[in-house]
């Protein structure tokens, strides 16, 4: 009776000992489960701050704005503007 009474005592202890580290590793892993979440959060947020900074970026006002500030260009006008003409195909049937 001794055998199955300390038999069943030692069970009882491992199964204690089983059950504590069972909780303390599920702790762990929703710390690190909400951990990943808030960093979720983060690279979200960050992801929808680029797209509107590409956004900004992007905009045409301020690429003209930067291309002649920056780059000194201008508009082009018609008197600033060079029509070339392209020569008439010769005739299929003609000598050249």
């Amino acid at each position: 009776m001794i055998r199955v009474n300390l038999f069943l005592a030692l069970l009882l202890m491992a199964s204690a000992i089983s059950l504590v580290t069972v909780r303390f590793q599920t702790r762990e892993l929703f710390v690190a489960s909400e951990r990943m979440k808030a960093h979720a959060h983060e690279l979200d947020a960050e992801w929808r701050r680029l797209q509107l900074e590409r956004a900004e970026l992007a905009r045409n006002a301020r690429i003209d704005s930067l291309a002649r500030s920056d780059l000194h260009l201008v508009s082009v006008t018609p008197d600033r503007t060079i029509y070339l003409q392209q020569p008439a195909p010769a005739a299929q049937g003609a000598p050249q």
